[in-house]
């Protein structure tokens, strides 16, 4: 890989991010916030009462590159209910070496998690490392999605070079109820062949604890969408995957899909964050 010279000698940032959620009587409130480094979130939000606490995740660099670790942490307390997202995508910049992010969710008997991030964009020649760890105690509740986008179309970039690579577990008393392991290298033959991504440049993923009927499960499949995407029901755990042109086309297909599936697993209306419309 060839890169400029200032590229193999930029600093590199070591973020952390500690949060934590408790229930008091009717009200979800943040009871840690502990940061270091050049990681945030924004005063939280009640957008739909005081039951759901929202939280915006803010990277003030605006991006991640070579040699950078951002470590997120974020447990929800019994009974409490946390939404957590992002202001706009996560860019992951070309690099001489590795970034790595590290994700720990903790979700308590009662609670209910919604991890809503933007986009994730990797520049061709980034070398992104991710690890996801989600755990989730008797009957918690999750609703979790992520979309990836290799390269920048619009730009006419392809992921010719670099690599993405990413973990996801996710365990329920200590079972593990998902376990994935990705691996993308650029130029690889997988990014067009139709075994691969077939020439898409986004693909996402959707995981939602719980359990849907069949009527629900087809309303879900019949959406009308630009993408090609599908749902399939384990037990315990709704699975929704997708491919797609463009991040905005694969985020309004997630979105369509919470839409239908908050009201039956979660028990609420789904309220778009204002944050996603600015």
């Amino acid at each position: 890989m060839n890169l400029p010279a200032s590229l193999l000698f930029t600093p590199s940032w070591h973020a952390e991010l500690e949060l934590a959620y408790a229930r008091f009587g009717e009200s979800t409130r943040p009871v840690m916030r502990r940061h270091q480094g050049p990681l945030r979130v924004q005063k939280h939000l009640y957008a739909e009462g005081p039951q759901v606490c929202q939280h915006i995740i803010v990277h003030p660099p605006g991006g991640i590159a070579g040699g950078d670790r951002l470590d997120i942490t974020a447990k929800v307390e019994r009974d409490a209910w946390a939404q957590i997202t992002s202001p706009g995508a996560a860019k992951w910049y070309r690099a001489a070496g590795p970034a790595y992010q590290q994700l720990k969710l903790h979700v308590a008997a009662g609670a209910t998690l919604e991890w809503l991030p933007q986009e994730t964009i990797i520049f061709s020649a980034a070398q992104a490392e991710l690890s996801t760890c989600i755990n989730l105690e008797g009957d918690a509740r999750l609703f979790y999605w992520d979309v990836v986008a290799l390269g920048r179309p619009a730009s006419g970039e392809r992921f010719d070079l670099g690599h993405f690579q990413a973990h996801l577990d996710i365990r329920r008393d200590g079972q593990l109820l998902w376990h994935e392991r990705q691996r993308i290298v650029g130029a690889d033959g997988l990014l067009d062949s139709p075994i691969g991504l077939d020439g898409q440049p986004v693909f996402a993923t959707l995981l939602v604890t719980g359990e849907i009927d069949n009527e629900l499960l087809e309303r879900c499949r019949s959406l009308a969408n630009d993408v090609r995407g599908d749902l399939t029901q384990l037990p315990g755990l709704l699975v929704a995957r997708c491919l797609a042109s463009e991040a905005l086309l694969a985020r309004g297909w997630l979105i369509d899909l919470w839409r239908l599936l908050r009201p039956a697993l979660l028990g609420r209306e789904a309220v778009l964050p204002r944050i996603w419309s600015t």
